[in-house]
């Protein structure tokens, strides 16, 4: 973060330092002081110019990758710049009908967020991004099989006829007639709920004494019913497209880098992670560089948005990822509108 309080630059400086980020934001290259000699309007020679520069690369705004060259923001210069500076463009009409046309309503809401995503991706020359909506399964029929003495595996069929497995720790005890028991009592009292819902239903008639279990056939319910839960919350579910994007021309002097973000791109939970923590942003939210430590190596940035249901509640985050140099003022409103039109569709 910069400790440079945007009114502590005079107006001169803080065009110059403008100038240069708008600049490079541009181009991706550093800036030259020539370069800003010839804006129109700043009637300054570069002599006088290359001073500014070099107080606010002390002062920690701009760095010079090599001695000859010209100047680039920093981390901290950027955020200057996207807090206190950058006048966001609001989203083109042909951009609004791309993002809109590929957000409807017909099919499950997954094929949406994807198309949405893939549209993001285009639009912004970055990795596009989406957290899927959490959203508890709901049960058709539910079985469990031994895999050793310690352990079985929960296997769930949903209405939709998706099947998934998890394998439950057990006590050594448990016997092939609880495993029986426990899929039956599951099956049949608690198939057509989702899982928080069987978990609410298992609570009331254990209370009630309804439930007809042993001990060893309520744990093995109750723990399998509850990993289930406990992934999903720890597993939020990343659509990732467009990373080729992230391989341009401005990328092939920095390999390293794009190689570092592909990488990072692969560890979806961790990602996932930082987006989820946009959910608590009013609108959008930018995380520059080094700022999160998953992106400290490759020095990417994140803008992301949540999107909200009709009662308001969070269910969601869209968003990009791309290198520092990102046009904020471009993608930061493209964002927030794809954000919103996702939110007019989930009902």
């Amino acid at each position: 973060m910069s400790h440079t309080p945007i009114n502590e630059l005079n107006d001169r400086t803080r065009n110059i330092f403008r100038m240069v980020v708008e600049s490079y934001l541009e181009s991706g290259a550093p800036v030259g002081s020539r370069t800003i000699s010839k804006f129109p309007g700043l009637n300054l020679s570069p002599a006088s110019i290359r001073n500014v520069m070099q107080d606010l690369e002390e002062a920690g705004l701009l760095a010079a990758p090599h001695t000859s060259a010209g100047r680039m923001p920093t981390e901290s210069g950027l955020r200057l710049f996207v807090d206190g500076m950058m006048q966001a463009a609001e989203p083109s009409v042909e951009e609004r009908r791309a993002i809109e046309s590929q957000i409807r309503g017909e099919g499950p809401i997954e094929e949406a967020l994807a198309a949405a995503t893939s549209v993001l991706s285009g639009l912004s020359a970055c990795a596009g991004i989406v957290l899927v909506p959490k959203r508890d399964a709901v049960m058709k029929s539910f079985s469990f099989a031994r895999l050793s003495g310690t352990q079985v595996l929960a296997i769930m069929v949903g209405t939709d006829n998706s099947v998934e497995n998890r394998v439950v720790g057990t006590d050594a005890s448990v016997s092939d007639s609880a495993l029986v028991e426990a899929s039956n009592y599951i099956s049949a009292r608690l198939s057509g709920l989702t899982l928080s819902e069987a978990l609410l239903r298992l609570d009331g008639e254990i209370r009630a004494e309804k439930a007809e279990l042993d001990n060893a056939s309520e744990k093995l319910v109750r723990d399998g019913l509850a990993i289930w839960s406990l992934d999903a919350n720890d597993r939020p579910v990343l659509i990732v497209r467009g990373q080729s994007n992230l391989i341009d021309e401005a990328a092939a002097a920095d390999l390293d880098r794009v190689r570092q973000l592909l990488d990072e791109l692969e560890s979806k939970e961790e990602i996932a992670r930082l987006v989820d923590s946009a959910r608590d942003a009013q609108s959008t939210r930018i995380f520059i560089g080094s700022e999160n430590n998953l992106f400290s190596l490759s020095g990417s940035s994140v803008i992301a948005a949540p999107y909200r249901e009709a009662g308001g509640k969070v269910v969601g985050v869209v968003g990009v990822i791309g290198p520092t140099r990102l046009n904020y003022a471009r993608i930061v409103p493209m964002v927030d509108f794809t954000a919103q039109a996702l939110g007019r569709l989930i009902k």
